[in-house]
């Protein structure tokens, strides 16, 4: 009887510590939710609705007379699923080369064995708060040949400050200096000791940074519209940067071989659904990394 009396008490006590601030909270993380959540449900619905439809401002959050002539133009025409392939391409280069030269910034930053650390962790810092700006910029990338190839999308912003001192924080927070004696111990050396003792503990933190660059590579496109003249070199979102601003013509920038039968305003919706679904398919992979990698880096550190 007591027992129960306890039982009861307790799961009173955990009722009574919900209070009216924790409903605050939640409804205000789900206003801002919506605010995610609606404009894609709107944009997907127009995509796939009629253009007598959506040109009678009659879709909201669900389609009308379903057409996915939109949709079968982007694929007749050959630049943008060529644009589609190229870009994803550069992404993962972009990604991979972006984590490699985070890992090995990182790694030694975070080691107190590494003498004057704090004096290159400010010097990578500066970087942050200073540049040389867009001409000079300009100017240096035409002088390395890089302006209108796949590497002056690829190299100048394949390393985030930033993202290494997540990186570092991490490391330095999770990873015991016991692990590090018993790796030297061992007879590791230091590519042993990060290879098979660091990485291994530092998926969460992996994922995260993976997915930031991942992403922010994906939806930039003004460093494309600064040094890339190539059509051939042009990613996606610059593509789709370009329909925007010429919404008001008939074409929307598609070949003539797509023969277009949609509005600018559905071929709209439907280029930008085709160029977030990669990217929204690949956050489910990581999505539980992703929090855990976010808090203990950023928290933490």
């Amino acid at each position: 009887m007591t027992v129960s009396t306890e039982k009861k008490s307790s799961l009173f006590q955990g009722v009574n510590r919900v209070r009216v601030s924790d409903f605050v909270i939640a409804f205000v993380i789900f206003l801002l939710s919506l605010t995610c959540i609606v404009p894609f449900i709107h944009i997907a619905a127009k995509s796939i609705s009629s253009n007598t439809a959506v040109l009678s401002k009659s879709v909201y959050l669900w389609p009308k007379d379903l057409n996915f002539e939109a949709y079968a133009s982007i694929f007749r025409d050959g630049q943008l699923t060529h644009s589609m392939v190229y870009t994803i391409w550069m992404t993962v280069l972009f990604t991979v080369i972006g984590m490699i030269v985070t890992i090995l910034a990182a790694y030694p930053l975070a080691r107190k064995e590494l003498r004057g650390r704090t004096v290159f962790a400010f010097i990578i810092m500066f970087t942050m708060y200073f540049s040389a700006g867009l001409i000079p910029e300009y100017l240096l990338y035409k002088d390395l040949g890089l302006l209108n190839t796949m590497w002056v999308l690829v190299l100048p912003l394949c390393f985030s400050p930033y993202n290494m001192l997540i990186m570092r924080s991490f490391i330095r927070s999770t990873i015991p200096d016991s692990l590090y004696e018993a790796a030297n111990l061992d007879g590791a050396n230091h590519f042993q000791t990060l290879f098979q003792v660091v990485l291994p503990l530092s998926k969460p933190i992996l994922a995260t940074l993976a997915l930031f660059y991942a992403v922010g590579r994906w939806n930039a496109y003004a460093d494309a519209k600064y040094y890339i003249t190539t059509k051939a070199l042009q990613p996606l979102q610059y593509l789709l940067s370009n329909m925007v601003l010429n919404s008001g013509q008939d074409a929307v920038s598609l070949s003539e071989s797509a023969a277009v039968e949609s509005t600018p305003e559905v071929l709209q919706a439907a280029v930008v659904m085709f160029a977030t679904l990669p990217i929204l398919m690949v956050y489910p992979f990581v999505q539980k990394y992703f929090v855990q990698g976010t808090m203990i880096g950023a928290v933490k550190g």
